[in-house]
């Protein structure tokens, strides 16, 4: 199978709850570990979604 023609398959979308841990963690400034969560995926990707800027249109 190549890549062009795995557009037919599903992959399941599993979704957690806002606060629920994801398995992964960052340190902070101070060296705690700190759970990554759902809403912080989410406010970082919103965060990146103000800052996209399109593409000029092409003629």
């Amino acid at each position: 199978m190549s890549l062009q023609n795995s557009s037919d398959d599903k992959i399941p979308v599993i979704r957690t709850q806002p606060d629920q841990s994801l398995g992964c963690s960052i340190i902070d400034k101070d060296g705690h570990e700190v759970p990554i969560t759902e809403n912080m995926i989410q406010d970082a990707c919103r965060e990146l979604e103000k800052r996209l800027v399109k593409p000029a249109e092409q003629e």
